[in-house]
């Protein structure tokens, strides 16, 4: 999955997974979620054994790669 957006700060990159992390710390915790959505995807991926990255496109936006082993 990709977007067009601005995408996400390098140095938010390897943090986006974490429980509560939130790359844009100035937003209010109504519009602004909890931090807690990709972190599960990330638990939700692992259990089922496979894997999820995040990568800034060149174009803007970012990009999620989920990887899952064939059943």
């Amino acid at each position: 999955m990709s977007d067009e957006g601005p995408g996400i700060p390098e140095e938010d990159l390897s943090r986006v997974f974490e429980r509560f992390y939130r790359v844009d710390k100035s937003r209010a915790r109504d519009p602004g979620g909890t931090g807690l959505g990709l972190a599960i995807v990330k638990h939700l991926i692992e259990l089922h054994g496979g894997t999820v990255r995040v990568e800034n496109r060149t174009e803007g936006g970012a990009r999620f790669v989920v990887t899952l082993p064939r059943a």
